[in-house]
C-alpha cells in the first residue's frame, strides 16, 4: 500500500486557522508596501487549483498596479470606493470568461465536456461561469491571506463600463472588484457579529 498516497492530510493548526478565517478581515486601508509580480503569480496559481464545475477555470483575473491601469478604472468605481482604490497596492478585476468551454479539452480531458456547453445560450454559460468563478474569487482571498497579504472586495463599479476599458473584443465579463495589499490593521472598524451556528446551518 503507498502510505503517502493514503496518508491523512494533518489540519491546520489554530494559527493557520487564525491567518485564514479568525484573523481574517475586509480591509479598505493598506501600507505602502508594495506586492511583487511573483507574489501575484503564485497567487493565481494557487487560486486556480480550487474545484471549479467540470474543471472549467472560467475566472480570469486582471491585477491593476500601474499608474495607467489605475487610471482607468478608479472613475469606474462608485464615488465611496475611489479613494481606496486607487491607494491600495494591487486592484484585481475578478472576470469570467463566457468561452470557458473552448479549455476544456485542456483542463477536462476525460470527455468531451466542450460539447455540453458549445451553442448554449449566454445565460447559462454566464450562470456556470460567473458560479464557478465566485468560488475563485473565495479562492482568491483565502490564498492571499495564506500568503500574508489581505484583501478588500468591494461591491459599487460600473461592470460594462470596465468591461468595456479592460476587456473590449473578448467575451470576459466582470463580476467584482479587490483590493489587495498588505493590510493596515490600525484602520481596521471592530469585527461585525456574524450569525449563530443555528442561525445558518444544520446537521441532518
Amino acid at each position: 500500500m503507498d502510505t503517502l498516497a493514503n496518508a491523512k492530510a494533518a489540519p491546520l493548526d489554530d494559527a493557520g486557522l487564525d491567518l485564514l478565517f479568525r484573523e481574517g478581515r475586509t480591509f479598505s486601508g493598506f501600507t505602502a508596501a508594495p506586492v511583487s509580480d511573483d507574489t501575484l503569480r503564485t497567487l493565481a496559481t494557487l487560486a486556480e487549483l480550487g474545484p471549479t464545475e467540470a474543471n472549467s477555470l472560467p475566472g480570469r483575473f486582471v491585477f491593476v498596479k500601474s499608474a495607467e491601469a489605475k487610471a482607468k478604472l478608479v472613475p469606474l468605481m462608485s464615488e465611496g470606493n475611489r479613494a481606496k482604490t486607487e491607494k491600495a497596492p494591487v486592484n484585481v478585476i475578478v472576470a469570467y470568461d463566457l468561452d470557458f468551454f473552448e479549455n476544456l479539452p485542456k483542463t477536462f480531458p476525460q470527455v468531451d465536456a466542450r460539447a455540453w456547453y458549445a451553442g448554449a445560450p449566454d445565460e447559462r454559460l454566464a450562470f456556470s461561469a460567473s458560479r464557478s468563478t465566485a468560488l475563485q474569487a473565495g479562492y482568491l482571498i483565502t490564498a492571499a491571506r495564506a500568503l500574508g497579504l489581505d484583501v478588500g472586495p468591494m461591491g459599487g463599479y460600473d461592470a460594462a463600463a470596465i468591461d468595456a476599458a479592460f476587456f473590449a473584443g473578448t467575451r470576459w465579463r466582470t463580476l467584482m472588484v479587490m483590493n489587495l495589499g498588505y493590510g493596515d490593521r490600525a484602520a481596521l472598524y471592530p469585527r461585525n457579529p456574524r450569525l449563530d451556528f443555528d442561525e445558518f446551518a444544520r446537521i441532518v
